[in-house]
């Protein structure tokens, strides 16, 4: 079984710096962006139905502050179990793959990149269906849905993990981990809208 391990360490550096370096900077991103929805599709590479292609939708209510940032990497100190707890009573907006209403989006952080095109991170509880839960399978170690959108300049894309974990090495470096696909990719994101959504 292939596995694909992505690290996002400059996501949460990069993050944190960004939220707690000045709280103008800070609240004027979370208002840049709260109300926004970004639309495209998925395309899956890999997994049981490689080819297959579904719609993408998530929906902005606000960023994750530097408060909850730090409440997140505090919480995985103490392993994966801990993280979910304290992600779950996070909601920052709605991320939805395919025709369903789709998950709250627990926590978006967005940095700014060197190229002058803006990152947002989307990391979430996943919908768990309940033969994984009725026979232990092994994708049950895998409880998080991870997004990564690049929006801005040039073409919209991004990469799409429907089922990850996360861990923590050296103190402050995310390592979220595939279950044993490659990540989908993102295609064709259109960025709408103003105005707070429900």
């Amino acid at each position: 079984m292939n596995r694909h391990v992505i690290l996002i360490v400059l996501v949460v550096a990069f993050g944190i710096a960004n939220f707690i370096s000045t709280t103008p900077t800070a609240l004027a991103q979370e208002d840049r962006w709260s109300g926004y929805t970004i639309t495209g599709n998925t395309y899956f590479v890999s997994g049981p139905r490689p080819g297959r292609t579904l719609p993408f939708k998530l929906i902005i209510n606000r960023l994750t502050t530097a408060d909850e940032v730090r409440q997140l990497n505090s919480a995985l100190q103490s392993g994966q179990d801990n993280l979910m707890r304290t992600l779950s009573r996070m909601n920052a907006g709605r991320i939805e793959v395919g025709s369903g209403v789709g998950v709250p989006a627990n926590a978006i952080l967005v940095t700014e990149e060197a190229d002058g095109r803006t990152k947002l991170t989307v990391l979430y509880q996943r919908y768990l269906r309940f033969a994984e839960l009725r026979y232990g399978a092994r994708s049950e170690d895998y409880p998080f849905g991870y997004a990564e959108l690049h929006v801005g300049r040039g073409e919209h894309e991004g990469m799409f993990i429907p089922a990850a974990r996360v861990r923590l090495r050296n103190g402050n470096t995310w390592e979220v981990e595939d279950f044993g696909t490659f990540p989908a990719r993102l295609m064709g994101l259109q960025v709408r809208g103003r105005g707070r959504v429900g």
